[in-house]
């Protein structure tokens, strides 16, 4: 196994940004909290979760990058293992690797919290030996996960997440809200509950910083974060349907189109521009007699979006044919 010298570390981490400093000793943001980091062998797909009782936690713990790795950084946590642990697995370390490299040059490695997953599925996690209590985590290298904690009302908060995450069914993103409930039924953070997000991303590099991502949701400030997050990614799957419908769209294939639409509003029914801009699709594409329906259920509910549709038609976004959007507009009446 290869460990980096605190020297090749700091050439590493230049190499990335001029301006990032390598982690440091002493008191950095007080993120006492529990996260899970995990990847899915079906799909590949890489992911963080966490809660705390900070405010933007997602901010400093969560970090992840398409068919590359997924970080949690917590504790004392040092937002420098994120990006840097990143930067190695890119280079072909393993999370493990990444993990002792990175805690070697780190002289305040025994206040930090750290779990980091590679592509290919392999995991590491450091618990200082100064985490506040109660901490720990749970590893699992078969299931391709690890769980960790710390400032916890129990010392069972994160054998829960774990058993949590392991037998609920579903996608990445389901299973990991599970570990955050179940986190939650056991007392969660001693301090109470105020942010939490979620972080996915594919399992293969898309060499675009913009796309990759599957979920990158957060909840700043809240009552319930971990609720709230659960309904946020409610709606993210609302609108990851209606853009599979937009590609769908523009590859002619209508009956795929229709299929993520309609799955687009059956997660968020309440949400009036999920159909709107479907009929703008439909109608946009030639389907014009099946986006009037569609047109007359969105009018109906606000009426507001009629002045919309000549907009979009002096845009370019719908052809300027005046029958066309005279058929349209009638579905208001």
């Amino acid at each position: 196994m290869v460990f980096l010298t605190a020297c090749t570390l700091s050439a590493a981490l230049l190499a990335v940004s001029p301006t990032t400093d390598a982690p440091q000793s002493g008191f950095r943001h007080p993120i006492h909290t529990y996260s899970i980091v995990a990847r899915d062998p079906a799909t590949g797909q890489l992911g963080v979760a966490v809660q705390s009782h900070w405010f933007s936690v997602g901010s400093v713990v969560a970090w992840a990058e398409p068919g590359v790795g997924a970080v949690a950084t917590q504790s004392l946590a040092d937002p420098a293992y994120g990006p840097l642990g990143l930067t190695m697995m890119r280079g072909g370390k393993t999370a493990t690797e990444a993990l002792r490299g990175i805690l070697a040059s780190d002289a305040g490695r025994e206040v930090r919290q750290v779990a980091m997953i590679d592509a290919s599925g392999n995991v590491a996690t450091h618990t200082g030996s100064k985490c506040i209590a109660e901490a720990g985590h749970v590893t699992d290298a078969d299931a391709q996960f690890s769980v960790q904690a710390n400032l916890m009302e129990k010392k069972t908060v994160w054998p829960a997440m774990a058993e949590a995450y392991r037998n609920t069914t579903g996608d990445l993103a389901e299973r990991m809200l599970a570990a955050l409930e179940a986190a939650e039924r056991e007392g969660g953070d001693i301090r109470g509950r105020q942010s939490a997000a979620l972080l996915i991303v594919e399992g293969s590099a898309t060499g675009k910083p913009w796309a990759g991502k599957v979920f990158d949701l957060r909840v700043e400030d809240h009552t319930d974060p971990v609720g709230e997050l659960k309904r946020l990614v409610t709606i993210q799957r609302a609108y990851n349907h209606m853009n599979a419908g937009d590609v769908a769209m523009e590859h002619e294939d209508f009956e795929l189109a229709n299929k993520e639409y309609t799955a687009a509003a059956h997660f968020a029914p309440d949400i009036v521009e999920i159909p709107f801009w479907q009929a703008v699709a439909l109608a946009s594409s030639g389907h014009v007699e099946q986006s009037l329906p569609v047109f007359k259920q969105v009018f109906a509910r606000e009426k507001r979006w009629v002045e919309v549709v000549p907009r979009l038609a002096a845009s370019g976004l719908l052809p300027d044919n005046a029958d066309m959007l005279q058929a349209i507009r009638a579905q208001a009446d």
